[in-house]
């Protein structure tokens, strides 16, 4: 019987973690525009994709996402692109020292990136340090994908260099 009770209450326990890690956390940020956006975004879409990026090695591997996953997930090129509706936002975390590097950033995609592409892109300026423990993204060297349903609940996480396995790895629970 205390057996019993001991293997409920550990149930109970992981299942509530597991629970409580499978919805994204809240962001508010801003555009490039001075516009606010909050994630996760249930404005419409059925999916939001969600990438995140916190160190420096990081973010060249995140800039290498941003055309194929525009590609795919906006501009709809790829096989099964228009079978659903998908929204990207791509956020880079300034953490430490690279605080000081968001405005630098900012004025830097205002100029150099594409407007379409530049309204998708998030910069938050609260602390991200709960974001990233509460999200598990523990390699601030690579970028992490997440793909969120209309509700915020995590569908699919990828993290790493860009590489078509993983883009079709967030395309996978679209096409359910």
């Amino acid at each position: 019987m205390h057996n019993l009770f001991f293997n409920l209450v550990i149930c109970g326990l992981v299942s509530s973690t597991l629970q409580a890690q499978s919805s994204f956390p809240q962001i508010v940020g801003e555009t490039t525009e001075g516009n606010s956006v909050t994630l996760p975004d249930n404005s419409g879409s059925d999916y939001t994709i969600v990438a995140l990026a916190y160190g420096k090695k990081a973010e060249p591997l995140l800039e290498r996402w941003y055309g194929p996953a525009y590609s795919r997930f906006i501009a709809k090129n790829g096989l099964f692109a228009a079978t659903y509706h998908a929204e990207l936002y791509l956020v880079p975390i300034f953490v430490g020292l690279n605080r000081s590097a968001y405005n630098g950033s900012m004025n830097r995609l205002r100029k150099e990136v594409d407007p379409e592409i530049a309204r998708r892109v998030i910069f938050v300026k609260d602390d991200p340090r709960d974001l990233i423990r509460t999200l598990d993204m523990t390699d601030k060297d690579i970028p992490y994908f997440f793909v969120l349903d209309r509700n915020g609940k995590i569908l699919q996480r990828v993290s790493g260099a860009f590489s078509v396995d993983r883009l079709d790895a967030l395309e996978a629970p679209m096409l359910k």
